[in-house]
């Protein structure tokens, strides 16, 4: 191997392996059931696998359109219509995109500049800031506070600075299953009047939000989806995350620049998928089906662990649930869910991950997206502990 003539500088000087995978590959070394890593251990509808064969062998394995395939482009619009009230052209406001994490970046890529600030809440899904440094923004942190994360707007009017380029959001959020308010897109509308701040929009678990509250969609608000390019996620909706297919909306001008970045990052998302999903989006009934599904599993959870040692924060959304486990241990998070994977059989994620210095509060996340015999047995190693 060659050598180099001088130190290599990292751009990500503290970016190291992601706990998800670093927990999914201690549960697998351990034989232990995985409540780490945000993903379903129970098939896609059966609809949806013969519909992606069906088009497979129907010849759409070629590159799609740099957008997507236009069928289903048009059931997003259909969709966003439907359920929100919004309305997205086709052809200018809407991409296909290789996952949702590849959307968040590739927006950021296209928007911010170097020296731009960014606002992000934390605890912070992962890949926010390592996306925002990249391209030589800087990383404002908003806090969302326990028990319950909700943000603090008079934080965030504080934190907003001539340099504020974008605000990134998250809701139904990830760690936490907090679900923002109308009142919290109220606030945030107003701040963000008159300026000329973007929203970077994460809404891929839009369709897991229980006990009758609404999704509130930046998409509801005129004064935020002007400014907003919003992101889902196919994987999270219809449990299919090794897929990596999702969607990214903005107003054209907005998609335009998303575009010039998309076309160079991944180009094109695999064909077959893109049709199979568009026929499948055709079903009615999917989103209420979800919904039960999950609230189902979240209150299976929650009853199981109401009798336990374990502190229940509360879960209105996603398919996560936060514990505090302070009754059972004094150590810090990091040591716990190892431990707990080792020595009782379950993984599961240390919130401090989410945080830029790794601030250890004493609570872990769980994933429920699991199936009934993955929760019960999960659930009773838990309630001896």
């Amino acid at each position: 191997m060659p050598s180099f003539n001088r130190p290599l500088t990292s751009r990500l000087p503290l970016v190291g392996t992601t706990i998800f995978t670093v927990m999914s590959a201690l549960a697998n070394q351990h034989g232990a059931i995985n409540l780490s890593q945000g993903f379903p251990d129970f098939d896609a509808p059966a609809d949806l696998l013969a519909l992606l064969d069906q088009h497979a062998r129907a010849g759409h394995n070629q590159y799609a359109p740099m957008t997507g395939v236009p069928v289903l482009r048009e059931a997003i619009a259909a969709k966003v219509q439907g359920l929100y009230g919004a309305n997205y052209d086709v052809d200018t406001e809407i991409t296909i995109t290789a996952g949702a994490t590849q959307a968040l970046f590739t927006a950021v890529a296209a928007l911010v500049h170097p020296g731009d600030e960014v606002i992000v809440f934390e605890p912070v899904y992962d890949s926010y800031a390592p996306s925002v440094e990249l391209q030589g923004g800087k990383v404002v942190y908003a806090t969302l506070s326990l028990p319950d994360y909700r943000p603090d707007w008079a934080q965030v009017a504080q934190l907003i600075t001539p340099r504020t380029r974008m605000i990134i959001i998250n809701t139904p959020h990830n760690p936490t299953g907090t679900v923002w308010t109308a009142d919290d897109m109220a606030q945030l509308e107003a701040l963000v009047k008159d300026t000329d701040i973007l929203i970077l929009s994460d809404e891929v678990y839009e369709h897991m939000v229980f006990d009758q509250a609404r999704h509130e969609s930046v998409l509801r608000y005129p004064g935020l989806a002007e400014r907003s390019v919003v992101v889902s996620s196919f994987g999270k909706t219809y449990h299919i995350t090794g897929w990596k297919v999702a969607y990214c909306l903005a107003p054209k001008e907005l998609m335009a620049e998303f575009r010039k970045a998309h076309q160079f990052i991944v180009f094109t998302v695999h064909a077959p998928s893109q049709y199979a999903l568009a026929e499948f989006m055709q079903k009615p009934g999917w989103y209420a089906q979800l919904k039960a599904l999950y609230q189902g599993k979240r209150d299976i959870f929650r009853q199981a662990l109401a009798g336990s040692k374990f502190e229940l924060l509360p879960c209105q959304g996603t398919y996560f649930q936060c514990v505090k486990y302070g009754a059972i241990s004094q150590e810090g998070d990091r040591a716990f869910v190892e431990r707990l994977t080792r020595e009782h059989g379950v993984a599961a994620i240390p919130v401090s991950a989410f945080y830029k210095d790794g601030t250890d509060l004493g609570v872990i996340r769980f994933c429920f997206a699991k199936s009934a015999t993955t929760l019960q047995q999960a659930l009773e190693r838990l309630i001896k502990l």
